[in-house]
């Protein structure tokens, strides 16, 4: 039986609703930027309240605020004196902040939640953001959008946005701000490929197929290190809070957004090249908060090598693998395809050959040699050859499982 035969019978998807977003950045003037800030400020504003109000309960060993309860404060909070300015907002902006943050809260508590954690309090120019739930209350034409209170809005617009919407969100980043338009859709796209393929993430090669073919990294943190450096000692010697000194975070933020953008682009243009050409993708599930960390100890146990281990773990994250596994599992499933995680242990060590296993099989960081059979590989398609066996054997068993019941 084929893998191609399994991947078509087992895990290719019908037909099926899908949400995407679609981002464009927003033509605004002096007017309409000063009631986004406003409208922002409320938002983070009734946030930071709710928050900092269960955030004491839960000190206190108290039952926390839930959504009803927290709106309830809300419109008491608006018939007062002091926080009236609250009228100013669309009630449903602020009413679906503090639905995310009563999900936020829930998420923290939820076990099945891998990174969870309580919400933070957001910060002015930082989290700048609010939603609009209601399509009803949204329009949409061609290079426009026209959403309650705040009337038609033009932007920038990339690509025809398809799909019934669902919601609109509106954010700042950096000077310029942007509306994401959320859309629920049929996927009816599917791969042009039907192999599968391995992958091996690294620094020197961002990612080797078991093709053969390898994809160089873009590291753009890396092509930016220097300038990046230079206007940070810049802002180190400015005053803070003068007006240079503004002008200064400024340019610094600038530089991380455009250091992200470069990332960004670079990822969803080779996760979507790979989606589009391979129905079943196997990578390693890689723990990159393990591998990134500081290596410099403690006064009692001082680390080794704390200056190498600190410029690898730059180069480890300037890749985004945890973005490009993420990017990869949602295209892959709009598309019909799969996306399998295997155990990263020995990958690097296994020949694909003869499955032996050993510590000087790996010679240097490019070059494989099989100790057992003489096998010779670049080390990188070998161990990507490996991934992709792995893959195998994760999906025999589970058609196994499959037809056993």
């Amino acid at each position: 039986m084929s893998i191609e035969f399994l991947i078509d019978q087992l895990y290719n998807n019908p037909i099926m609703k899908i949400k995407k977003a679609y981002r464009f950045r927003l033509k605004v003037s002096a007017v309409i930027e000063k009631e986004l800030s406003q409208y922002a400020g409320h938002a983070r504003f009734l946030w930071n309240k709710c928050c900092q109000l269960n955030l004491e309960r839960l000190r206190q060993s108290h039952r926390i605020l839930r959504y009803q309860e927290m709106d309830f404060w809300s419109k008491v909070w608006k018939e007062s004196e002091e926080y009236g300015f609250l009228k100013e907002c669309p009630a449903h902006i602020l009413q679906q902040k503090l639905r995310d943050l009563d999900r936020t809260f829930c998420d923290a508590f939820d076990k099945t939640q891998p990174n969870k954690r309580l919400p933070r309090l957001k910060k002015r120019g930082v989290s700048d953001s609010f939603r609009f739930p209601e399509p009803r209350q949204i329009e949409l034409r061609h290079k426009g959008i026209k959403v309650p209170k705040l009337g038609w809005l033009s932007f920038y617009q990339s690509e025809k946005v398809l799909g019934e919407l669902r919601n609109v969100t509106i954010s700042r980043r950096g000077k310029h701000w942007y509306v994401s338009i959320q859309v629920e859709m049929d996927s009816e796209e599917k791969s042009t490929g039907t192999g599968s393929v391995g992958i091996d993430v690294g620094i020197v090669n961002f990612a080797t197929l078991s093709t053969g073919e390898k994809i160089q990294p873009l590291n753009s943190f890396r092509g930016m290190e220097k300038r990046l450096g230079i206007a940070q000692r810049k802002l180190a010697k400015k005053r803070k809070f003068s007006e240079r000194w503004k002008k200064q975070v400024s340019r610094v933020r600038g530089l991380h957004e455009q250091i992200r953008d470069m990332r960004r682009d670079f990822l969803h243009k080779t996760t979507t090249d790979i989606s589009k050409n391979h129905a079943m993708v196997v990578v390693e599930d890689l723990n990159v908060k393990n591998m990134s960390r500081s290596a410099s100890g403690d006064r009692e146990n001082p680390g080794v090598h704390v200056s190498a281990k600190s410029g690898l773990n730059k180069s480890i994250l300037d890749q985004g693998w945890y973005e490009f596994r993420r990017q990869l599992e949602y295209k892959l499933n709009w598309r019909g395809g799969l996306l399998l995680k295997v155990s990263p242990k020995y990958s690097s060590q296994r020949c694909s050959n003869c499955q032996d296993v050993r510590k000087e099989n790996r010679r240097s960081q490019r070059e494989f040699v099989c100790v057992c059979c003489g096998y010779c590989a670049n080390a990188d398609e070998n161990a990507a050859k490996n991934i992709l066996a792995a893959g195998h054997a994760v999906l025999a068993r589970g058609a196994s499982a499959l037809s056993a019941a």
